[in-house]
C-alpha cells in the first residue's frame, strides 16, 4: 500500500490521508518526480515492475517492467525522467511523453554491485555494499568515474542523493556520509569532505531542501539531522545575505524582512558574483550567461551573454532591465530566458528612451504588445516593436529632443525639445500634433493616457489625448513637482516656493480612460453621464460612439449620440435597435442580437454615409426596391433610376419621365438638361441650358456633337456667353464658326492671350505685337512676373521685361537685357543698382561690385565691403576709383554709420585706414569701451597711457563704477615709473577712492593686495577710526588686530572693552591696559583710582612718581612703604626739595637726614649761596666737603665782583688768586680812593709773597693809577 498524506503548509494543521494506492506485492521504493504539479507519483514493487499513480484520479498503471526486484528508483532534476535500480545490479532509464524521441524505457548499464541507493543529477550516481560510488552518463550508460573506499571502516553504503542543482551527491554510509562535488571545469567528479558520527549507525535515506541549502540525514535508530549544505555566506552592505548552496545556485536573504529567493542558473553555470542594485534587483554573471531577477516579483531571468564587464544596469522601468554595453542596448524581461531585444543608441539617460510592456493578464503573449522608443540621434526617434523585431515608426525633428515617453498601451508618444516644445506622436496613424509652444514639465497619470504638463503659469490637463485640441488649463502660481495617485485620487503636487500645494484632477475622467482600455463601454457611459458637458468630455463622448459602433454597441452609441445633441444619429440608431429586435423575431437563428440581419447593416451603413456598401448590400439580397427607396429618401433619383435600370425594373422608364417633370418644376433645368444629353436630344439640352444659365454647357453640345442650330440660335449662346462672363468659351465658340475677329476680342476679354496670339499669327499679324505687350501686363497683374518676361521682350517693350525679370528674380536674364541697352541711361544705372543689391545681399561681392561700378557707384560697392569686413577688397576699390579725400570722407561716414549700429571693431579699422586713431579713441571713449580705449592709447599715443589710465579712473570713479577705476588706477601705477616727485601709488589712489565712498572691504582687499599686510591693517584701523566707539573696537576684533583693538580702545578711553579683548584674546596686554587707565585717571585728577590701576598694572612706582607730582607725600610714602620699599629715599629726597624751594630749610634739613642724604642738602645750601648752612651741616654730617664749601664759595665771589673775590682770597690766604682778582679792579668797580687802597694791598701782597709777580704788580698799578689821574700816588710805589 502507498499512503499519501497532506501535511498543509503550517506546522499545526491537520494531516490527512489524500490518496491510497493498494498493490499485490510489496512497494520497495518511492519517488515524486517534478513534472505536472506533482500529480503523478512513481514507485517500484517487488516483482520488477515500476509503477505510476495519478493523484487526481486515484489509479496507478504499469510504467514499465523488469525481471529482477525494484531496489531503488530516482527522478532526474526536471522530472522528466525516472531511473531505477534492481537486484541483478542492471539500471533503467524511463523517459515521459514530454522528452520527446527518448520517450520510454530501456536497460542503461550494469552496475557491479546491487544498487542499493541510486540518484540522478549531472550523472546517475549508483552505491551499493562493496562502498564504492559510480557515475553514469545519462544518455550513454557510460560508465565515467568510480570512488571506493574501505569496507571494514565505511562497512556498506546504503542511500545517496543529488542537490537540486545535481552538482553535489550525499552518499550514505555507516556513521559517516561522504560528499562528491562536480568540476564544471574539468567535467569530472571530485571527492569532497565526509562527516563522521559516533552511533549514528547507518544511514537510512538522505533528502535535499528545494534551494539546496540543507541536507537532512536519517539514520537507523529513527534520528533525523538537519545539516547546513551552503559552500560559503556572506554578508552584502549589511543588508542581504548570500548563501552559496553551489556553484551555480546561490540563496539571496533580505536581513530585514526575512524573505528569500534562489538565484540559480538554468544551465548549470558558476555564478560569479552577485550585485543587488537599489535594494530591489540582482545582477550576476556566469561565464557565459547574464541573470537578472526583480526581489519584488521573484522572477528571475538568465540569457546568453559575452559583455566585455563595463555594462551599465538601468532599472527605471519595473518590468524590464536596461543593459548597456558598447553603445547597444539590449532589453531583458523579468522573468524570460532570452533578450527581448536591442538597439544601438548612445543616449542611455532614463528620460531619453521609454519601454512599454503590456502585461494585462486578459491578452494572450502574441498580442501583447512591446514596444521601445529611443533616440537615433538628437534629433530622430526610432519606435521598435520587440516582438517583431520591425521599426514601427520614425520621427525626424527639427530641434534636439530632450525628453520622450510612451504612454501605457505604447500607442501615443509624447516628446519635448530644447525649445520646449511638446508634441505628440500618434503610432497607429503616424501623425505628430503640437501640445504646447512651452513647456516646462509634461507626464503621464500613472496607469491612464491622461497628460499632466505645465506651460508657464498653467496646469494643462487632457482627459481625451485622442482630441488634442480639448485641454482643461488650471491656473498655478509654482512648478509641478510629481503627481500621486493613491487611495482612488490623483493630486498634482506644485511647489509654490513656500508651500506645497496638490491640486486635485477628475477621476471619473481617468477612470473613463481606463474603462475604454479595458472596452468596458458601459463603465464609460456611466462615468460621463455624471460629467458635466464640456469641451474635453464632448471628445470622449465623440471616442465613446464611434467605439461603441465598432463594436456594435448601438445602445451605448445611442446615449452618447443623445448626450451630444446629435438627435438625428440618436433616433436613426433608436430605429436600428429596433429593425434588429424585429430581425430577430423574424429569424431565430440569427445571432449578435440581430446586428446581421441585411437591414440593420445597410441601415448602419446609411448611417456612416457608406451609400454604395447599403445597395450592395440590397443588391446582394436582391432587394431592388429598398436599394431604390433608400435612394428616393436620400433625393438621390438619379442613382435611383440607375439602379433601377441596371435591375430591369419595371418602372424605370416610369421613374426617368416623373424625375424629368419633377426638375422642370423645381427649376433644375441644369439637371434637365444632362438627362435630355444623355437621351440625345441636343436642340432641347441646349435650350435648357441657356435656360438655366449654362451657356457654357450649351455651346459644348454644339461644338461636340456638331450639332447645326439656326443663327439666331448661335447669337443667343454667344450674348449668353459673353453676359456669364466665359469670353474662352465664346471665343472658341466663335472660331469653330469662323468668326476670327470676334473670336481674337473674346479671347483677348478673357485673358486667354495664348489662342487670341496663336489666332492673329494665323490670320492677324498686326494685333500680335499689342496682344504681347497686353499679355505681360496681364501677367504681371496676376503676379506670374517671370512669364511676363518673354512676352515684353516680344512686344518690345525691354524696360518692362527688365523691371519683370528684376521682380522675379531671374538675375541672368535681366544682365542680359541690361547689357544691350544703353548703358548711360539713368534708368538701366538704376536698374544695375537694385541688381548690385541683390548680389551683396547673397553674398555674390564680386558681383555685387561688377554692378555697383557698372551703376557708377564706386561708393556703394566700397561701403558694401565695409559692411561686410571685406576691408582690403573695398580699399582695392576705393583706391581704383575714389581721391583721397574721397576715400577718408567715405571711411569717416561709414565709420560713423558703423558706430550708430555698435559696430565698434568694424569702425576701428576704418579708422586706422584713413590714419586717424584718434577718431577711433574719442568713438571707444564716447561708447565706454575703455579697455579698446587703452589699446589704441598704447599703440598710437604711448606718453599719454599714463595720463589716460588717471583721466578714465578719476571719470570713473565719479560715475561710481568703482571696479573699472580700481583696474585703471592699479594700471596707472606700472606707468608712473618716470621718476616724477611725490608721484602717488595707483594702488594707494584706488585704495583711497574706496575709502570716500566708505567701501572699506574693497580698500582693505586692494590695500591687501598690493601694499600687504601692513597697508590693510592700516585701512582697517582707518575704517574702525571712522566708525567709532563700540563698532570700531568689533571691526578690529573681526580683522584678528586684538592688539590693535586694544591700542584703539585705549586711545579712545574704551577701557572696559579693551580690558575684555585683552583677558580674551592677549593677557599679556592686561597691565598695559592697567597703565594705560590709570594714565588716564591721574590726567582727570582720579589720583585713588589711578593708584588702584598703576597697583593692578605691577607699576607702583608709577603712583609714587603720580603722589609726587601732586606733592601728596603721605600718600607717596604710604604706596612707597606698602608696595616699594626702595622709593621711601626717593619720595623724602622729593619732600625735601619741595620744602627747600618753600623756603623750610628745618624740614628740608630733616628730610635729607633721614633720606641720608646730607651730601645733597649740602649742595642745595650752596646753590642757594648759603655757604653758612652748607658748612656747617658739612662740619657734623660730611666734614670732607668743607674745602670744597670754600672753594665754591670763592668761586662765587668770584662770579659776583673782582672786589668781593679779591677780598675772598685774601682772606683765605690764596694771594696768587688775590692779586689775579685784584688786577682785575678798576675805577668802574669802586671809588678812586678805595681802588689806590686795594691797589697797594694787592702791591704789598706781590712783596711780600708774591714776589716773582711784584715787577708786574708794579707796571700794573701805575697804570691804573694813572689812568685814574691820580698822578701823586705813583711815586709811592716807585720808591718802593
Amino acid at each position: 500500500m502507498v499512503f499519501v498524506y497532506k501535511l498543509g503548509l503550517e506546522w499545526g494543521e491537520k494531516k490527512s490521508i489524500c490518496n491510497k494506492f493498494a498493490q499485490n506485492v510489496p512497494v520497495t521504493c518511492v519517488c515524486w518526480p517534478h513534472i505536472r504539479g506533482n500529480e503523478l507519483l512513481v514507485f517500484g514493487v517487488a516483482d520488477g515492475k515500476v509503477r505510476i499513480g495519478t493523484l487526481a484520479t486515484n489509479k496507478c498503471r504499469n510504467l514499465y517492467s523488469t525481471d529482477s526486484y525494484v531496489l531503488s528508483i530516482a527522478a532526474s532534476q526536471d522530472g522528466m525522467g525516472l531511473v531505477s535500480g534492481h537486484m541483478d545490479g542492471s539500471i533503467h532509464r524511463y523517459y515521459f511523453e514530454e522528452a520527446g524521441v527518448l520517450a520510454g524505457a530501456a536497460k542503461l548499464c550494469v552496475n557491479p554491485c546491487v544498487p542499493t541507493g541510486i540518484s540522478w543529477g549531472e550523472s546517475i550516481a549508483a552505491v551499493g555494499n562493496d562502498c564504492k560510488v559510480y557515475f553514469y552518463d545519462p544518455r550513454t550508460g557510460a560508465a565515467q568515474q568510480n570512488f571506493g573506499y574501505d569496507v571494514t571502516e565505511d562497512r556498506e553504503f546504503t542511500c545517496c542523493a543529488f542537490n537540486p542543482s545535481g552538482h553535489s551527491l550525499a552518499v550514505g554510509a555507516y556513521d559517516k556520509f561522504r560528499v562528491f562535488n562536480y568540476n564544471m571545469k574539468q567535467g569530472k567528479w571530485e571527492e569532497g569532505q565526509h562527516k563522521t558520527f559516533e552511533n549514528l549507525y547507518s544511514v537510512t535515506s538522505l533528502a535535499w531542501k528545494l534551494d539546496g541549502s540543507k541536507l537532512a540525514v536519517s539514520s537507523l535508530c529513527g534520528a533525523i539531522d538537519m545539516y547546513d549544505a551552503c559552500i560559503r555566506r556572506y554578508l552584502y552592505k549589511g543588508k542581504f545575505e548570500f548563501t552559496y548552496v553551489s556553484h551555480s545556485q546561490v540563496i539571496v536573504k533580505r536581513l530585514s524582512t526575512g524573505t528569500r529567493i534562489v538565484l540559480k542558473s538554468q544551465f548549470g553555470y558558476e555564478i560569479v558574483k552577485v550585485h543587488v542594485y537599489q535594494d530591489l534587483y540582482l545582477v550576476s554573471h556566469s561565464p557565459t550567461t547574464l541573470l537578472v531577477g526583480d526581489l519584488g516579483s521573484c522572477k528571475l531571468s538568465e540569457v546568453p551573454w559575452n559583455g566585455s564587464g563595463q555594462e551599465k544596469f538601468v532599472f527605471d522601468n519595473p518590468q524590464v532591465c536596461m543593459v548597456f554595453n558598447a553603445g547597444e542596448l539590449s532589453l531583458i524581461e523579468y522573468g524570460r530566458n532570452e533578450i527581448l531585444g536591442s538597439c544601438r543608441t548612445e543616449y542611455m539617460l532614463p528620460h531619453l528612451l521609454s519601454v512599454r510592456v503590456n502585461d494585462s493578464p486578459d491578452l494572450d503573449e502574441e498580442k501583447r504588445q512591446k514596444i521601445i522608443s529611443y533616440l537615433v540621434d538628437r534629433q530622430s526617434i526610432c519606435i521598435l516593436d520587440l516582438v517583431l523585431g520591425i521599426r514601427v515608426a520614425t520621427i525626424q525633428h527639427s530641434s534636439k529632443i530632450d525628453w520622450l515617453e510612451l504612454n501605457k498601451r505604447a500607442t501615443k508618444l509624447l516628446f519635448k525639445d530644447k525649445a520646449r516644445q511638446l508634441f505628440l506622436y500618434d503610432i497607429a496613424t503616424q501623425t505628430k500634433a503640437t501640445l504646447l509652444n512651452y513647456c516646462t514639465y509634461v507626464s503621464w497619470v500613472p496607469d491612464s493616457d491622461v497628460v499632466v504638463a505645465q506651460n508657464r503659469g498653467d496646469l494643462c490637463v487632457w482627459y481625451s489625448i485622442d482630441s488634442p485640441d480639448r485641454v482643461a488649463i488650471v491656473p498655478i502660481k509654482g512648478d509641478v513637482e510629481d503627481i500621486e495617485r493613491t487611495d482612488g485620487k490623483t493630486e498634482v503636487i506644485v511647489d509654490e516656493g513656500i508651500n506645497t500645494v496638490a491640486y486635485g484632477l477628475d477621476e471619473s475622467l481617468i477612470e473613463f480612460g481606463s474603462a475604454m482600455e479595458d472596452k468596458d463601454f458601459e463603465k464609460a457611459c456611466d462615468l460621463l453621464e455624471q460629467i458635466t458637458i464640456t469641451p474635453e468630455t464632448e471628445a470622449m463622448w465623440q471616442n465613446l460612439s464611434q467605439l461603441a459602433l465598432q463594436d456594435k454597441k448601438l445602445h451605448i452609441a445611442e446615449r452618447c449620440f443623445a448626450a451630444l445633441g446629435d438627435v438625428s444619429k440618436a433616433r436613426a440608431l433608436n430605429k436600428i435597435g429596433e429593425l434588429a429586435q424585429q430581425a430577430m423575431g423574424e429569424d431565430k437563428v440569427l445571432s449578435d442580437q440581430g446586428y446581421d440581419h441585411y437591414t440593420v447593416r445597410a441601415a448602419l451603413e446609411v448611417l456612416n454615409k457608406n451609400f454604395k456598401a447599403a445597395e450592395s448590400i440590397y443588391l446582394e439580397r436582391s432587394k431592388v426596391d429598398e436599394a431604390i427607396a433608400m435612394w428616393e429618401e436620400l433625393f438621390r433619383f438619379d442613382e435611383s433610376i440607375a439602379v433601377a435600370e441596371a435591375k430591369g425594373h419595371k418602372n424605370a422608364e416610369k421613374m426617368r419621365k416623373e424625375y424629368f417633370e419633377w426638375l422642370m418644376e423645381s427649376k433644375q433645368q441644369d439637371k434637365a438638361a444632362e438627362l435630355r444629353e444623355r437621351e440625345s436630344k441636343y436642340t432641347e439640352a441646349i435650350n435648357l441650358y441657356l435656360a438655366g444659365g449654362l451657356p457654357a454647357r450649351a455651346a459644348n453640345i454644339v461644338n461636340t456633337y456638331q450639332v447645326s442650330i439656326p443663327q439666331q440660335q448661335q447669337e443667343a449662346i454667344a450674348t449668353a456667353l459673353f453676359k456669364a462672363q466665359m469670353f474662352e468659351k465664346a471665343g472658341d465658340f466663335f472660331e469653330k464658326l469662323g468668326l476670327n475677329e470676334r473670336a481674337v476680342e473674346a479671347y483677348r476679354r478673357g485673358h486667354a492671350f495664348r489662342r487670341a496670339v496663336d489666332l492673329s499669327r494665323r490670320e492677324f499679324p498686326g494685333y500680335v505685337i499689342s496682344l504681347e505687350d497686353e499679355w505681360g501686363d496681364w501677367l504681371v497683374s496676376q503676379k506670374q512676373v517671370d512669364a511676363a518676361i518673354n512676352h515684353y521682350i516680344e512686344a518690345h517693350q525691354e524696360m518692362k521685361a527688365i523691371n519683370s525679370a528684376i521682380n522675379s528674380r531671374q538675375w541672368t536674364k535681366a544682365v542680359q537685357i541690361l547689357d544691350m541697352q544703353e548703358q548711360s541711361d539713368p534708368t538701366v544705372l538704376r536698374y544695375y543698382k537694385t541688381i548690385a543689391a541683390h548680389y551683396e545681399e547673397n553674398h555674390q561681392f564680386a558681383e555685387a561690385e561688377k554692378y555697383h561700378l557698372k551703376a557708377q557707384l564706386p561708393k556703394d560697392a566700397v561701403a558694401m565691403y565695409t559692411r561686410n569686413n571685406m576691408w582690403e577688397a573695398a580699399h582695392k576699390v576705393a583706391k581704383v576709383h575714389l581721391s583721397d579725400q574721397q576715400i577718408a570722407d567715405l571711411y569717416v561716414n561709414q565709420a560713423r554709420q558703423l558706430e550708430l549700429q555698435g559696430k565698434f571693431k568694424d569702425a576701428e579699422l576704418l579708422y586706422r585706414k584713413i590714419k586717424e586713431p584718434d577718431l577711433a579713441i574719442h568713438m571707444y571713449k564716447k561708447a565706454k569701451k575703455y579697455d579698446d580705449m587703452i589699446r589704441l592709447v598704447a599703440q598710437y599715443r604711448a606718453s599719454l597711457l599714463s595720463k589716460t589710465y588717471l583721466t578714465l579712473a578719476q571719470h570713473l570713479e565719479k560715475e561710481g563704477s568703482y571696479k573699472q577705476a580700481e583696474n585703471y588706477y592699479i594700471q596707472a601705477k606700472v606707468e608712473n615709473t618716470s621718476g616724477e616727485e611725490n608721484a602717488q601709488e595707483g594702488w594707494k589712489a584706488a585704495v583711497n577712492m574706496y575709502r570716500s565712498a566708505k567701501m572699506w572691504e574693497d580698500a582693505i582687499r586692494v590695500a591687501k593686495m598690493h601694499g600687504g599686510g601692513g597697508a590693510s591693517r592700516n585701512v582697517v584701523i582707518a575704517w574702525a577710526l571712522d566708525l567709532g566707539g563700540d563698532q570700531g573696537c568689533k571691526l578690529l576684533t573681526r580683522f584678528g588686530m586684538v592688539e590693535q583693538a586694544i591700542e584703539y580702545c585705549n586711545n579712545r578711553f574704551l577701557f572696559d572693552t579693551a580690558f575684555e579683548l585683552a583677558q580674551k584674546g592677549m593677557p599679556s596686554l592686561v597691565p598695559q591696559v592697567h597703565l594705560k587707565h590709570a594714565l588716564y585717571l591721574e590726567d582727570e585728577g582720579h589720583f585713588k583710582e589711578a593708584e588702584e590701576e598703576f597697583i593692578k598694572a605691577g607699576r607702583p612706582k608709577e603712583a609714587i612718581e603720580m603722589y609726587i607730582h601732586t606733592h601728596m607725600w603721605p600718600d607717596a610714602m604710604r604706596v612707597a612703604g606698602a608696595y616699594d620699599q626702595s622709593s621711601i629715599r626717593d619720595v623724602l629726597i622729593a619732600e625735601a626739595k619741595f620744602a627747600f624751594e618753600r623756603g623750610d630749610y628745618v624740614h628740608a634739613q630733616r628730610f635729607f637726614l633721614e633720606a641720608n642724604e646730607p651730601e645733597m642738602l649740602v649742595a642745595l645750601f650752596k646753590d642757594a649761596a648759603m655757604f653758612q648752612d652748607a658748612r656747617r651741616i658739612a662740619q657734623e654730617h660730611c666734614p670732607h666737603l668743607i674745602q670744597q664749601i670754600d672753594l665754591d664759595e670763592g668761586k662765587k665771589a668770584a662770579d659776583t665782583s673782582p672786589v668781593q673775590a679779591a677780598k675772598y682770597f685774601d682772606n683765605a690766604g690764596d694771594y696768587a688768586r688775590a692779586v689775579e682778582e685784584y688786577f682785575k679792579i678798576t675805577v668802574n668797580h669802586a671809588p678812586v680812593e678805595k681802588c689806590i687802597e686795594m691797589w697797594t694791598r694787592c702791591f704789598n701782597l706781590c712783596l711780600n709773597h708774591q714776589r716773582d709777580n711784584l715787577p708786574l704788580a708794579r707796571k700794573v698799578i701805575v697804570e691804573k693809577i694813572k689812568a685814574a689821574g691820580k698822578y701823586e700816588q705813583v711815586s709811592l710805589f716807585a720808591v718802593k
